[in-house]
């Protein structure tokens, strides 16, 4: 099974293809989706766009999965990560990719055992669980992978649960729409 993580911003937003065999995880594409500062909003909205679109038409994951928005107290912040969001929910959605959403505090469980774990105990966990030696930057990147992780467990839980050996998408998609046939 594949998963490709998204840690979504506009000035970075992280990625993360894993694999996991079994009980095995294993990195297979990772990093970050850099935009300048002084480029205009709709020229960072269309590069992230086209970013994930590529990973997604190269790697073929079975669904991606993304960081749920938290509301915070700086409006700033929040808008353009919701916009970011936006592009990469129509990157999926054009490719008809299932998405599975989570929260930070449900990634953070997933990864460290704990929805309270900073970011230096989330990156220490994805490199001990993906054998990454070097450390992982920026956050977003590692971010990313946890999120991709977390998916990967998620849909491993669902995939025990289904009868008659459903694959991970048919499974996601009744979950999201339960009158679809496929």
């Amino acid at each position: 099974m594949l998963a490709l993580g998204i840690d979504p911003g506009t000035a970075i937003c992280g990625y993360g293809v894993v694999e996991m065999k079994g009980s095995t995880l294993k990195p297979v594409f990772y990093g970050s989706i850099l935009t300048g500062k002084d480029w205009c909003p709709e020229e960072r909205l269309l590069k992230i766009h086209q970013d994930v679109s590529d990973i997604i038409s190269h790697f073929k994951p079975d669904f991606m999965s993304v960081e749920k928005l938290y509301f915070n107290r700086n409006v700033n912040t929040a808008i353009p990560v919701a916009q970011a969001r936006g592009v990469v929910l129509l990157a999926a959605a054009e490719k008809k990719l299932p998405v599975l959403e989570f929260t930070p505090m449900q990634i953070k469980k997933s990864v460290t055992g704990t929805g309270a774990a900073e970011k230096n105990q989330i990156i220490f966990m994805v490199q001990r669980l993906l054998g990454i030696r070097e450390k992982i930057e920026p956050d977003d990147t590692a971010d990313a992978l946890a999120a991709a992780i977390c998916g990967l467990n998620q849909a491993r839980v669902l995939q025990l649960q289904a009868t008659g050996g459903a694959r991970i998408g048919e499974i996601l998609e009744k979950q999201r729409n339960p009158l679809s046939k496929r």
